[in-house]
């Protein structure tokens, strides 16, 4: 007999009644009843009810045992008694009537409970991360992410694409983030840096002829952590295509993301193929936001035309300025006095003066507003929202770019408090048409907006005679369900139209030479047209397994202050380190 295990304790079934087994595992949870004592052993493959009465000569043994001691235990597999077969377990028609016991590993006082699903702080969970993982949700969705990454590797090579490793230690780029630097001993005063992605290595993969490339990449930025980004790392399936359209790239990804959601979405409805395209500008307008919840079916209208003149003196007054705008957002069956008002005080909370509202009952239109615009304005606001008895709008006004983000945010309240919002729903969308350049106020200067290797549409043309504000590019996200879960573009690969790029966010020649080197040199030696994109795989799983924050789908993630609680990391290095590494410390004084 095998030293630990005959079976895991997932494996008995009733075709094993009257074998002897061993099993080894942990106690998760012991039981008396009457004397009789149950253990319920798990291992990574399930559970197991291993029974031991007062007759069995493991008794005393089982008696000690408490939760989380590792243990062997040696038996007989029989059927559970009549009534008691539990239909949650596969193993759940048999039990292990148990004659042998050996700790293998005792168990000190739990700091986190593994049984059942009791709240923890988080900083406790992350300083025990290896118990936290032994917990039933937390190692289900650690599990369904490698079925998740596998099906990706196998969904991309199914498409001919091929996986490739790029380097880890790389030279700093602008990507927008922070760079974590690696100092180099053999190079005083050098930095590397950590990838924040690998967009020049797969651009230059593309340059070196191997056509179809993925690889699920370990992306490092040293920014501040949300709660649908990890702080320091985190994982996109990366891809990157030759002699491609944008179109090409659409029909590539779409089978792979949208399979991922249709093969682990437990039946929840997936967009179907084609995608909705929708315009940046046109994503801003009705949702207020480049990552619209397409789940919530409200859609703001720009209604400044019925304010115009109107003896609604705040509103009038704003629309003399030709740049301002009424944005309305509907809100269905929202049509009391009551819900208006918890949104006024909603918006209150969210630093605004308030939120302008009408709702219409017995005919007419309601609040203050309406009093104030008269009949004949309010009907043609209620006519072009296309509302009814019993329904509501409510309003924002001002400079669209500064007031785009609460109006965004105003939708996806009103969808949630009305349960407009259809959870059952993986909503997804291409955005697309993204402005190659933003102004930068701080700056005073024009900038790039999204990735500064991306084909301009109109090409050197559109550099060289357009309004640099006015410019769009070929750059693309994938969102769902009001995530952004992938971005991409077609790349600027001629080297005169890159140059000129750079040139308009500020950078000369020299700059593009000294930073991009490699990819501009490789730009000089026949370029094939090439784009791509990269989806977070991170998000991803996040979506799929219903989870709050990337820190339940990833292994060993840091808390939201970037330490790692359980390596203790970053820590203090020796004098010698800083010394071989030709470093000296300038730390901010305590305050």
């Amino acid at each position: 007999m095998h030293r630990y295990r005959t079976h895991t304790c997932g494996a008995l079934r009733e075709s094993d009644i009257g074998a002897e087994a061993r099993l080894s595992g942990w106690c998760h949870r012991i039981r008396d009843h009457g004397g009789v004592l149950f253990i319920d052993l798990r291992d990574h493959y399930g559970i197991t009810q291993c029974v031991v009465d007062p007759d069995s000569p493991a008794f005393r043994d089982a008696e000690k045992l408490r939760s989380e001691w590792v243990v062997r235990v040696d038996g007989k597999v029989r059927r559970r008694p009549d009534g008691t077969d539990n239909k949650d377990l596969a193993t759940g028609t048999v039990e292990m009537f148990v004659t042998e016991i050996e700790v293998l590993g005792a168990s000190a006082e739990l700091p986190v409970q593994v049984f059942g699903d009791q709240p923890f702080p988080e900083e406790t969970r992350l300083k025990y991360r290896f118990l936290d993982l032994r917990r039933e949700t937390l190692h289900n969705n650690i599990m369904k992410r490698v079925a998740i990454i596998d099906y990706l590797r196998g969904a991309m090579k199914g498409q001919g694409f091929n996986e490739f490793q790029t380097p880890i230690l790389t030279a700093s780029s602008p990507e927008g983030a922070r760079d974590f630097l690696v100092p180099s001993r053999l190079h005083p005063g050098k930095f590397y840096a950590l990838p924040q992605a690998p967009q020049q290595y797969k651009q230059l993969l593309m340059m070196a002829g191997f056509d179809r490339y993925f690889q699920i990449a370990p992306c490092f930025r040293d920014e501040d952590p949300r709660a649908d980004r990890l702080p320091g790392e985190f994982y996109q399936l990366d891809l990157e295509m030759s002699f491609v359209t944008q179109d090409d790239v659409f029909a590539a990804v779409e089978p792979v993301v949208g399979g991922v959601f249709r093969e682990f979405g437990d039946g929840k409805h997936v967009t179907p193929s084609p995608w909705p395209r929708i315009p940046y500008a046109d994503a801003m307008r009705k949702y207020g936001s480049d990552k619209p919840d397409l789940r919530n079916p409200i859609e703001m209208q720009d209604v400044s035309e019925h304010f115009r003149g109107s003896n609604f003196k705040v509103f009038a007054r704003m629309l003399e300025d030709e740049k301002n705008r009424v944005w309305a957002v509907p809100a269905p069956k929202g049509g009391s006095r009551a819900f208006c008002d918890r949104m006024n005080s909603w918006a209150q909370g969210e630093g605004q003066p308030g939120l302008g509202y009408i709702f219409w009952r017995e005919g007419a239109g309601a609040g203050p507003i309406a009093n104030n615009i008269g009949p004949e304005r309010v009907e043609a606001i209620r006519t072009q929202l296309g509302l009814a008895e019993g329904d509501a709008a409510f309003f924002v006004a001002g400079d669209p770019e500064k007031f785009v983000k609460f109006a965004g945010s105003a939708r996806t309240r009103v969808g949630t408090e009305l349960n407009l919002v259809d959870e059952n729903r993986y909503e997804l969308a291409w955005i697309v048409d993204f402005p190659m350049f933003e102004w930068n106020e701080d700056e005073k200067k024009v900038d790039f907006s999204h990735n500064p290797f991306s084909m301009p549409q109109g090409g050197l043309d559109a550099l060289n005679g357009q309004d640099p504000l006015t410019i769009k590019a070929f750059q693309y996200d994938i969102a769902c369900n009001g995530f952004e879960i992938a971005s991409g573009g077609i790349r600027n690969h001629r080297p005169e139209a890159m140059v000129k790029a750079f040139e308009i966010a500020g950078y000369g020649e020299d700059t593009v030479v000294e930073r991009f080197g490699g990819m501009y040199r490789a730009f000089q030696y026949g370029a094939p047209p090439h784009g791509g994109m990269a989806a977070g795989v991170d998000r991803i799983i996040m979506l799929l397994v219903g989870a709050q924050n990337l820190r339940e789908v990833a292994l060993f993630p840091m808390n939201q202050q970037a330490l790692d609680l359980l390596m203790s990391a970053p820590s203090d290095v020796t004098p010698k380190q800083l010394r071989d590494l030709h470093l000296r410390l300038n730390l901010p004084e305590q305050g």
